[in-house]
């Protein structure tokens, strides 16, 4: 289960509408899980006010679960996207608390899990992913008790100082807990929620789990912890060795007038990324004269995000206006200072990107994970390039082999970049092949494979017990 399905409903000019695989990192994720094993994915087909009949898309089952104008509002544009995605990453952007939105949030997620307990299976196993349906596995227990219930939260858990401010923190940890598996990114994240639930509902918590009271007077153990998120990692190194994807690659340094380093970032046009943060440093650094456009040019790429919400329409004229200020001031006619591209990109253009990028930076404020860091590692083949990585997203926990920056430090950020900039071969080497191991070893099927472990042993442990 997730907001979203799988796939994007596309109608074409004199056509009846088709539909495609969605991009994305949750779909990319699950993808491969999904062609395995014989599920349904239960979620909004995309659009407001459409009713359609579960489908198969290429050998998965669709359950399309309808949502109105108003609830796309209030549920997720108001809860999930003003409230929830805000206060999970640290506040960086004030959340907002609204009644109206929260009553959505109850009444979508409640639709979101009668669809689920009306397709699942005698004693099935249903995967819920992710902030919009923190509620769903309460729900779904007291449905449908057979159910084996597993919650993976993609996004950071806050401190509870931070958490303790939503004025429905006890609905959304009740809701949570209704699951027997309750995943997160890192394990700061597993230890806040750990916190947050002793805090307001004074249960129980160790690392072997968190003892949940029931309605019949016994207990239940619900387990909370980290399973990192990782990448379809061979798909990465099949596209990378594709002869025109590099003659690609080699396009895109020609179009950029050839410079001696390319900088890139990849990330949605979100505040939590930094993109303001690595573009003054950048700047700073063109200011003072350490590098100049003839040698170094950076590419950001912003795919288009929550454009109807207004945090995320003030952020994209702040970008806008800082890169045409510093390109103004230092573009000459052959070179560009910021070649930057609002726009979303199929993988194989993005692994190009990757494979012509001597730096990748990644330098997010707040992130459960960040996938493209570790799409980049996986695409260098040659063991060439550098990858500058936030200390506060969740790879960081993983790949130790990055140059780690604090992106609210723009001194260390400028020291990072040009670290990486005049990095020799054989450092680069040395540190991409650690990165590489790393990234290889924990592929996303490893993650999924230790997820669906957990949730196995937690089935076993309760038909052990006697309960249903």
């Amino acid at each position: 289960m997730a907001n979203r399905l799988p796939v994007d409903r596309v109608v074409e000019p004199d056509s009846d509408s088709e539909w495609r695989r969605s991009p994305g990192g949750l779909v990319t994720a699950l993808e491969p899980v999904m062609r395995r094993a014989d599920g349904a994915w239960v979620g909004w087909p995309g659009q407001p006010d459409i009713e359609v009949d579960p489908f198969e898309f290429e050998g998965t089952y669709l359950v399309p679960v309808s949502l109105t104008a108003d609830e796309i509002e209030n549920y997720y544009e108001g809860m999930s996207n003003d409230t929830f995605w805000p206060l999970y990453h640290d506040v960086i952007s004030p959340p907002r608390y609204r009644r109206v939105w929260w009553d959505a949030y109850v009444r979508v997620n409640r639709r979101f899990a009668e669809a689920a307990a009306s397709v699942a299976a005698e004693g099935a196993t249903v995967w819920v992913q992710d902030y919009q349906l923190q509620l769903v596995p309460a729900m779904l227990r007291e449905a449908r008790p057979d159910l084996t219930i597993g919650y993976f939260h993609h996004i950071p858990f806050p401190a509870y100082g931070l958490y303790s401010q939503l004025p429905w923190r006890r609905q959304v940890l009740e809701g949570l807990l209704g699951a027997d598996v309750i995943g997160f990114q890192r394990v700061a994240d597993a230890g806040n929620f750990a916190r947050a639930v002793r805090r307001q509902l004074r249960y129980q918590t160790k690392a072997t789990g968190i003892t949940v009271p029931q309605a019949d007077g016994t207990t239940r153990n619900a387990l909370a912890k980290a399973f990192p998120i990782s990448i379809d990692t061979s798909s990465y190194i099949e596209l990378a060795g594709r002869p025109d994807i590099k003659a690609r690659a080699a396009e895109i340094r020609e179009s950029l007038g050839n410079p001696k380093k390319i900088l890139l970032g990849v990330d949605r046009l979100d505040y939590t990324k930094g993109i303001r943060h690595r573009l003054k440093a950048f700047g700073e650094l063109l200011e003072d004269g350490r590098v100049n456009v003839e040698d170094v040019t950076l590419v950001q790429v912003a795919s288009p995000s929550r454009e109807r919400v207004d945090a995320y329409m003030q952020l994209r004229d702040e970008i806008e206006l800082t890169v045409g200020r510093i390109n103004g001031d230092y573009d000459t006619m052959g070179h560009t200072a910021i070649r930057y591209l609002h726009q979303a990109y199929p993988r194989e253009e993005m692994v190009a990107l990757f494979l012509a990028a001597d730096v990748m930076l990644v330098t997010a404020l707040r992130d459960g994970m960040n996938l493209v860091a570790k799409e980049y590692v996986a695409t260098r083949t040659d063991n060439r390039g550098v990858l500058v990585l936030s200390e506060f997203a969740g790879a960081a926990d993983e790949l130790s082999s990055a140059i780690r920056i604090n992106p609210h430090d723009i001194g260390g950020m400028k020291e990072a970049i040009m670290r990486a900039i005049e990095m020799p071969a054989g450092e680069q080497g040395r540190r991409m092949r650690a990165l590489r191991k790393k990234v290889l070893e924990h592929d996303v099927d490893r993650w999924s494979r230790s997820f669906l472990d957990a949730l196995d042993e937690a089935r076993r442990a309760k038909k052990n017990s006697g309960r249903a």
